[in-house]
């Protein structure tokens, strides 16, 4: 075993985490060189341990790690971008959180995928200096499905083979994309999908994230997109997304707020 078997240098961002004993804590870390791993912090609950202001989610952190037993075992930590804009603003947290949710299903153990961790870089990025956080989601949930290899198919039936004519379909998780309309009616746990949505989607699943400020979708297309996103990550991953929810509740609350805000 070579040292490149038993170190970890490498950039990094807290997923999970995890209390363990008395003082340590076991982490999911999700880093450029070696994909997602398991990392352990020994004494990292002390008051006088120095990584534990290093290791918190929803920063990039540099990590040095050591090959233990069962986990890494982390050496040294440092605070690369703390996004405190992001922490600072809950919305922009709750969609981060997203993020890495997203990130813990997808992503394989002990397995570098070197555009998943540029994208989550570079999405992050985005959230933390744009408002707007809807395509931002949407063009890092495609790029993602495209990377572990679950993109559906948008342009033709995924049941009989005919091109997709512009009108309303039906999108089946189970088969992976759309159904035309003589399909779809035949399908099982399928979702009708209007012409608007699709074409939105479409045009975000071919598109860079530069040529998405041409895509105003309104809100109830917005809605649209989400639940059918939703729907398909679900299927996927075979459990209930829980950052979702808690989206949901942080957009009710500032949206009450504003309404009061208004009527005073």
């Amino acid at each position: 075993m070579n040292d490149n078997d038993r170190l970890i240098n490498s950039e990094a961002y807290v997923i999970t985490q995890t209390d363990y004993g008395e003082a340590d804590r076991l982490y999911t870390i999700f880093s450029r060189r070696n994909g997602k791993i398991k990392a352990f912090a020994r004494g990292i609950r002390k008051s006088k341990s120095r990584k534990a202001g290093h290791l918190q989610s929803l920063s990039l952190i540099h990590l040095m790690l050591a090959k233990g037993k069962n986990f890494w075992v982390v050496t040294q930590a440092d605070t690369l971008n703390p996004y405190s804009s992001i922490k600072n603003d809950l919305a922009k947290t709750a969609n981060a959180f997203y993020i890495f949710e997203l990130i813990d299903h997808f992503a394989p153990e002990n397995e570098p995928i070197l555009s998943l961790f540029q994208l989550a870089k570079e999405t992050l990025d985005r959230i933390e200096r744009e408002s707007d956080l809807f395509l931002i989601i949407k063009f890092f949930e495609f790029r993602l499905l495209k990377s572990t290899g679950y993109m559906p198919n948008l342009g033709t039936c995924v049941q009989c083979g005919e091109k997709i004519l512009p009108q309303d379909q039906y999108f089946s998780a189970e088969q992976g994309g759309v159904l035309c309309p003589k399909c779809g009616l035949k399908g099982y746990a399928v979702r009708k999908i209007s012409l608007p949505a699709l074409r939105y989607l479409r045009f975000i699943q071919r598109s860079s994230y530069n040529e998405l400020e041409k895509a105003k979708p309104t809100k109830e297309i917005q809605h649209e997109m989400e639940s059918l996103m939703l729907y398909y990550l679900t299927y996927i991953t075979e459990k209930a997304l829980n950052t979702p929810a808690f989206i949901h509740q942080v957009e009710k609350t500032t949206k009450k707020k504003r309404n009061d805000d208004q009527g005073n």
